[in-house]
């Protein structure tokens, strides 16, 4: 009888593993797909939407910040939905309106029907980006977590490196309103099925680590979210998020400014999806071998470093690809770094909420780049001097960064905040 009540737990271990693993895959498919689709796509099309249409770029680039907005508000009600019930319903929900709404994009006859469409897109963001997919997996492999989201920020890093190029491609092939017909197609025929058949994990509740014993030590989630240290965290990592997801948005139009073609500056922009690859596999043993404060300052000021080298690097194409490279690995290290600042300073308890409150300015900093980048950059007069301002920036929040742990207290997990993170 005990040989066969230990195959059984075997079995049901295996299959609560094999099941995770299903998990981990669909998520590295659709959040690679999703991101791909609703954020990399854009900065490529964007010069041949105002190309076709005759709308300003500063117009067409604030109506897709503003959708990042939105995203960013909707953070908030969709992690606290996370918390309760899990991702599956949330994030099919967001695939199946993602799809018509591109599908509005591409037939919109102007640019108020444009905006509106793209807010619309915006509103499934929250359900679509790293955000939702992160509380996924911190709760569902719990002490096992760094391993699953660094594999799906690896693959799903690779996303401007397909995206860019095969947004260009589809522009040149079929135009700019085809092409987000196509992408507004492989998102309903691949996301949807994807998340409603295979996010199907029972989900565990709050208290399915010790972490919780963290989270109640420090009082819960109001007084988390009103410490010092929430606060300047939040401030470091939106800075930072500025300073780095800024590059993206406005990297093209720098590159085409200093004479490169659109299609040559698209595979520059794409080859940063190798950095972040490279900043993923980084993320790890940082994260082992330095302390929480170490690891986050280490992680803006490369943010900051690689942002200035786009400001000082004008040429020749091998350089700025190499630049490129670099840039993505600052931004591969920083989203890793979003993934666990929570975890490490207060455990998973609360994780969806805590996160979706952290991560809203800082989604809107994101946001506010196209935009703000170009109208920066019309004041500033150039491009390059808009990179140094966003270095400058990211380097603010390096600073602010050192300041980002809570106080030591008699948990051994708080203890170690600003030491080892194995106890963060």
């Amino acid at each position: 009888m005990e040989s066969i009540g230990d195959a059984y737990v075997i079995n049901t271990v295996q299959s609560r593993s094999h099941r995770a693993t299903t998990v981990l895959v669909t998520l590295c498919v659709t959040v690679t797909l999703s991101r791909g689709v609703l954020y990399y796509s854009f900065p490529v099309l964007a010069l041949p939407i105002t190309a076709d249409t005759g709308w300003p770029l500063v117009a067409t680039t604030a109506a897709f910040s503003l959708a990042q907005i939105v995203a960013a508000v909707a953070g908030i009600p969709v992690g606290r939905w996370l918390d309760r019930y899990g991702p599956r319903t949330v994030m099919t929900l967001g695939a199946a309106v993602a799809a018509p709404a591109l599908v509005a994009v591409a037939f919109a006859p102007g640019l108020w029907s444009f905006a509106a469409a793209w807010l619309v897109a915006g509103s499934t963001m929250a359900a679509l980006s790293y955000s939702p997919a992160f509380v996924a997996l911190t709760r569902w492999y719990g002490p096992d977590r760094i391993r699953a989201l660094t594999t799906l920020t690896l693959v799903a890093g690779l996303a401007s490196t397909i995206f860019a190029p095969l947004a260009a491609a589809l522009d040149g092939w079929l135009g700019w309103r085809e092409a987000y017909l196509v992408l507004a197609a492989v998102m309903l025929v691949v996301a949807v099925p994807l998340h409603a058949l295979a996010l199907r994990l029972p989900w565990p509740p709050d208290s399915a680590d010790r972490s919780e014993d963290a989270a109640r030590e420090c009082g819960g989630v109001r007084s988390v979210v009103c410490s010092r240290a929430f606060l300047v965290l939040t401030g470091a990592l939106t800075l930072g998020a500025f300073g780095a997801y800024a590059v993206p948005t406005n990297l093209v139009p720098l590159l085409v400014e200093r004479g490169l073609d659109t299609n040559v500056a698209a595979w520059v922009l794409g080859a940063g999806g190798i950095g972040q690859l490279l900043g993923r596999l980084a993320y790890g043993p940082l994260h082992r071998r330095t302390g929480v404060r170490a690891c986050s300052v280490t992680v803006l000021a490369t943010c900051a470093f690689t942002v200035m080298l786009f400001a000082a690097v004008p040429g020749p194409v091998a350089a700025l690809f190499a630049v490129s490279v670099l840039a993505g690995t600052g931004r591969g290290l920083f989203i890793l770094l979003q993934a666990t600042a929570v975890s490490d300073r207060w455990g998973t308890a609360h994780y969806g909420t805590l996160s979706g409150v952290l991560h809203t300015p800082a989604t809107v900093a994101i946001a506010l780049g196209p935009g703000a980048g170009t109208l920066l950059a019309e004041f500033l007069g150039s491009y390059p001097e808009l990179f140094a301002l966003l270095a400058a920036t990211a380097a603010t929040g390096t600073a602010l960064a050192s300041g980002s742990c809570p106080p030591r207290r008699s948990h051994p997990r708080e203890s170690a905040c600003p030491g080892s993170p194995e106890g963060a």
